[in-house]
């Protein structure tokens, strides 16, 4: 499967499922779930430790709001990086979400996340 041959209505179809679970998996704190998705180089740099201090030092990714609005794709190196705009229930303003998505195997993983 070559993801840069997709068109972003394809990916959107795939990146969204990936970034809802995201975020629901954050505002539940749900180490086993938020991870599920993540590429095995992901994997190796989240471990639950770390995760549970970000979960408990930034209010943000804890009360991150459902349907995000989808701003576009960058494709570049074999993998897209499909950005989100993200609101929250309790901090005020709009952030930028990003979800860098690739192959590994022959599955769709994700090698990158982030909320800025």
């Amino acid at each position: 499967m070559n993801l840069l041959e997709k068109t972003d209505e394809e990916i959107v179809k795939i990146a969204n499922p990936i970034w809802e679970n995201l975020i629901r998996s954050s505002n539940n704190k749900d180490y086993g779930s938020f991870t599920k998705d993540f590429s095995s180089q992901m994997l190796y740099g989240a471990n639950e430790v770390e995760l549970g201090k970000q979960w408990a030092n930034n209010k943000l990714l804890t009360s991150l709001k459902d349907n995000p609005g989808f701003l576009g794709c960058i494709k570049r190196d074999g993998f897209i990086t499909v950005l989100y705009k993200q609101e929250s229930n309790t901090v005020p303003g709009e952030f930028l979400g990003r979800l860098v998505l690739g192959i590994e195997g022959n599955l769709i993983k994700v090698f990158g996340a982030t909320i800025y």
